[in-house]
């Protein structure tokens, strides 16, 4: 029995837990603040918010931990119910993707732990803390990308790079390239925090009014649960650098414009940095999103390889998490 802890923040933690669940020979009990997720096969624990609060109280416990605010009903609930989960199942161990406080919480009811780490500065007290006590480390990138992540030790013999991990990998064999004298564009904008400027958009299309865009995710109107076909109609993508849109658009093998947005420890800005510095990739990765000059930035994109992409995601991310967790199973 393994319990996998998904963070609620976006989709991509989702996704990549359903992915990874699906090539594990073991039954996997889901716990996080998100609704089960259609296809999930095991048992799922529905965990209170703890970030509802209108003023919490020493949250970051002055610097030690990353979010435990003081007399949070929410907090007391999630980590009481993760407890009676953990009595009651009897888990081998516990996949933690991610939290500090939940692996902590897992540790110290003698679980091994395997957590995952994002790109960025990890350095601060909380991340060497559970990075310290975790079983494995696992990280959602090549190897041989530079300058992803701040806070390990590269040579740790606990850290387990297994490349991009997509919920479409296995549809890769189907992508594709694009039809021959395209000028379509998608726009991919995530739910993991704050978007673009609408106006910001206007004007982007209007600087290149040769090229046909179509923005996925600004609304709820213009959102969907699966983007497969719209990557596969793109001839380049406009994307953020979280880690599940730098996955699903390799998986659909388009080149790319990438924008990082702002997230904490600079996890995108790290990511769109070493894409920008590795030159392998199909990516122009730019620091913020321009408002004109787009004709010209596409036109750039639309002549790189998609195919490149084989390097960051070659479909076999998943399978190599779950043969990692599967290894920790029979120690």
């Amino acid at each position: 029995m393994i319990g996998y802890y998904v963070h609620h923040q976006g989709l991509g933690h989702m996704h990549r837990a359903l992915t990874v669940a699906g090539h594990l020979d073991a039954d996997v009990t889901g716990l996080s603040s998100l609704d089960r997720p259609r296809g999930w096969r095991g048992d799922w624990v529905l965990l209170e918010r703890d970030d509802t609060d209108s003023f919490p109280v020493d949250a970051f416990a002055r610097g030690h931990l990353h979010w435990v605010p003081e007399r949070s009903a929410g907090l007391r609930s999630r980590m009481a119910r993760v407890s009676a989960w953990i009595e009651q199942a009897h888990p081998d161990l516990m996949v933690v993707d991610v939290s500090v406080e939940v692996a902590l919480l897992a540790r110290l009811h003698g679980l091994p732990v395997i957590t995952t780490v994002l790109p960025g500065s990890r350095a601060d007290p909380p991340h060497v803390l559970v990075h310290g006590i975790a079983r494995r480390i696992v990280a959602a990138w090549p190897a041989d990308v530079q300058g992803m992540l701040d806070g390990i030790d590269a040579d740790d013999p606990r850290l387990a790079h297994v490349g991009a991990v997509s919920r479409f990998d296995q549809r890769i064999e189907a992508a594709g390239g694009p039809k021959e004298g395209g000028h379509r564009v998608a726009l991919l904008m995530g739910r993991g925090g704050a978007g673009l400027d609408p106006e910001d958009v206007v004007s982007a299309q209007a600087s290149s009014p040769d090229w046909r865009w179509t923005v996925v995710g600004a609304d709820e109107a213009s959102w969907t649960d699966d983007p497969w076909q719209v990557l596969l109609e793109s001839d380049v993508v406009v994307t953020h650098a979280g880690q599940n849109a730098l996955a699903e658009v390799a998986a659909a093998r388009r080149p790319a414009v990438v924008i990082p947005g702002d997230r904490p420890y600079g996890e995108q800005r790290a990511t769109a940095a070493a894409l920008r510095n590795d030159g392998r990739f199909p990516a122009v990765a730019l620091e913020s999103f321009p408002t004109s000059g787009w004709s010209h930035l596409l036109g750039l994109a639309a002549r790189l390889d998609g195919q490149l992409w084989r390097g960051w995601n070659d479909g076999s991310g998943a399978e190599r998490m779950a043969a990692v967790i599967q290894q920790e199973i029979g120690r």
